[in-house]
């Protein structure tokens, strides 16, 4: 039995401030370029300002990509193109910086943060930076077993509730949440099925890596097993994520809470990262103000979870590699949007001048009309004469 009491985020985490979005949407009404016609980077401007308490809106310097790994005993029954167990390989191309967030993040000059949460491979194989958070090796198979106890589902949260402090303790203004999992899509669709209703089919992708028809067979009967062993346990979270999640997964979601109450906005990647955020979600009902969705990914079950949430991703560029890269693609746009709305001039000033001079020019004639006035008079008395 956990002793980690989940409702205390619901009393920690606040909504951005409302008042300080009124300014920011106010300022912008001034500005030169007219409202609206700037499309979404007017509300993410607005949305940033509330999110930082300031307008104008602070520019974001210091973003940072945090991947959270893991691999997932799901993967055995053949559900993904990867291979069981192999996720460590990726987490080494992005440590070696030949994957494809890892040429982004170069290119964007933002730092990418790997935490193993349950690698299938020897913790000593990793530098301690990435291995330090470590709950278990692997996660078990979701559709017979439990991917974890609920005391390493406890550590693995409050494993991503420490890194969020970390990140938010040394000055990281935005963060890009991803995944490097093998099986992880096929534990989110349980979580997102679980939690939205809905049946194995309907949440069913192809994956990162996309997998063949008999391969999506597989994987829809395994989320369908599992989600058997999920809906008996909805109603507690972290038993949740214990039953059908993973390390990575309830380390994704005590990250998400926690930069939530730290007043960290961070941008969902794929599939795995909306699944924890559904679940964050019904932890704490206001944390989603402190998010946003980078990309669609086209994973079913992530439009269902970002539907739920009310969020709408950035950008739909068919982006399906994980890893964080198509969350990582609309960091630009986020950038963008900040730098129009504290950069770009106010029409006020002109408008008080124009509203002066006005009313000089109108000073000016009433004296001419009151000189007018008495000739006019006179005018008046002659021709009564």
């Amino acid at each position: 039995m956990s002793s980690l009491n989940l409702d205390d985020f619901t009393d920690l985490i606040e909504r951005p401030d409302g008042g300080v979005r009124r300014d920011a949407e106010a300022r912008r009404e001034r500005q030169i370029v007219p409202p609206g016609s700037l499309g979404r980077l007017d509300d993410l401007g607005e949305w940033l300002a509330a999110a930082q308490s300031s307008v104008p809106v602070r520019p974001v310097e210091r973003p940072r990509v945090v991947l959270f790994a893991g691999d997932h005993g799901i993967a055995g029954l053949g559900v993904s193109a990867r291979p069981a167990g192999s996720a460590e390989r990726s987490v080494r191309a992005v440590l070696d910086g030949s994957s494809p967030v890892a040429v982004l993040a170069r290119r964007l000059g933002v730092p990418v943060r790997v935490v193993d949460m349950a690698l299938d491979c020897d913790p000593d194989a990793l530098p301690d930076s990435v291995a330090g958070h470590r709950t278990r090796r692997g996660s078990g198979r979701i559709d017979v077993e439990d991917a974890l106890t609920v005391e390493e589902a406890e550590a693995a949260f409050l494993a991503g509730v420490a890194v969020a402090d970390e990140e938010a303790d040394s000055g990281t203004d935005l963060v890009v949440l991803g995944d490097v999992s093998v099986g992880g899509t096929t534990a989110a669709s349980v979580l997102v099925a679980a939690l939205c209703g809905t049946d194995a089919s309907v949440v069913t992708g192809r994956g990162g890596l996309p997998i063949d028809d008999l391969a999506w067979m597989r994987k829809c009967a395994a989320i369908r097993d599992a989600l058997r062993r999920a809906r008996p346990v909805l109603g507690d979270q972290l038993q949740l994520l214990a039953t059908v999640g993973g390390a990575d997964l309830a380390a994704m979601t005590g990250f998400l809470l926690q930069s939530a109450v730290r007043k960290m906005p961070v941008i969902l990647d794929g599939v795995v990262s909306a699944a924890c955020a559904l679940v964050a979600q019904r932890v704490a009902f206001r944390a989603p103000d402190w998010w946003l969705a980078g990309h669609n990914s086209g994973e079913p079950a992530q439009a269902k979870a970002l539907d739920r949430m009310a969020l709408e991703p950035l950008l739909d560029h068919g982006v399906t590699v994980g890893e964080g890269a198509g969350a990582l693609l609309a960091l630009p746009l986020v950038q963008a949007a900040a730098a129009l709305a504290a950069e770009l001039p106010e029409v006020s000033g002109t408008a008080e001048a124009v509203n002066a001079d006005e009313a000089a020019e109108a000073d000016e004639a009433a004296p001419v009309a009151e000189e007018e006035a008495p000739g006019a008079a006179k005018a008046g008395e002659t021709e009564a004469l």
